[in-house]
């Protein structure tokens, strides 16, 4: 009997895959090809309908870029900020788009109150015409250790509360946000929390060259999500520091509580 010596590629017959196996390994790995397909598509729809929730630009934007703020880093992708977002009044999840589609921004009216020689009140449109609206890159950070470089646009908060002129006392500035339960689920949702949104700076803080009274981002108004029609950025503090949807400035003598 002749003695049969494998070659080195040759295997047993009994470790060959059976051929039932291998077409339903095909027919595995063509329903993941299938399924990155329908993946791929899942996500396109879903960045379209964060696309529909953005601004079309429109006068005043796009304005100016200052010059002096730069980052060194490229700007994130738009869609992706407007994806994820801290707004507790709408979600304490990150898809705040989905739930702004019934609060109004327009009408709205901003207050500078409290310890102020002038009080004043401002519709958002008389805003935008009385401020000197630039564009400043900004790297937004947040507590939870995520962060994003954003080009917001607006104009220096101490330009509006110079108009204002703060009193002597006024030591520190407190922001409110708007509140309405009927528009916003958070507020409904979640009742133990002291509802309207509150913040504080020192007043020198405030009156820094760098917190920024933001109307607009990627040069159109600012979306829902992002805190429209105004908030404040604060680029050296963490991101809850910085007031969305701003209804009210208060200057007060006593450090404000953090919401």
């Amino acid at each position: 009997m002749p003695i049969h010596i494998p070659k080195p590629w040759q295997i047993p017959e009994r470790e060959a895959t059976p051929e039932s196996a291998y077409f339903s390994r095909r027919s595995f790995l063509a329903a993941l090809g299938i399924g990155a397909i329908a993946a791929c598509s899942s996500r396109d729809e879903e960045e379209a309908k964060i696309a529909a929730t953005l601004p079309k630009a429109a006068a005043p934007y796009p304005v100016k870029r200052n010059a002096r703020y730069v980052l060194d880093r490229p700007l994130s992708n738009e869609i992706n900020a407007a994806r994820y977002n801290n707004f507790y009044e709408f979600t304490a999840d990150k898809d705040v788009w989905k739930r702004t589609a019934a609060f109004h921004v327009e009408p709205w009216t901003v207050e500078v109150t409290g310890l102020v020689a002038k009080p004043l009140k401002y519709s958002l449109n008389e805003l935008l015409r009385a401020m000197p609206l630039e564009e400043r890159l900004y790297r937004h950070r947040c507590v939870e250790a995520w962060a994003m470089t954003v080009p917001w646009s607006g104009f220096p908060l101490a330009t509006l509360l110079r108009l204002a002129e703060p009193k002597h006392e006024a030591r520190f500035v407190r922001f409110v946000s708007a509140q309405n339960a009927a528009e916003q689920p958070g507020v409904r949702a979640q009742p133990w929390y002291p509802w309207p949104y509150y913040e504080g700076l020192r007043i020198d803080e405030a009156m820094n060259e760098l917190t920024f009274a933001v109307t607009g981002v990627y040069g159109h108004a600012l979306p829902k999500q992002h805190g429209a029609p105004l908030r404040i950025a604060v680029p050296w503090k963490y991101g809850y520091k910085s007031a969305k949807s701003v209804v009210r400035i208060e200057l007060v003598a006593e450090q404000p509580h953090s919401f």
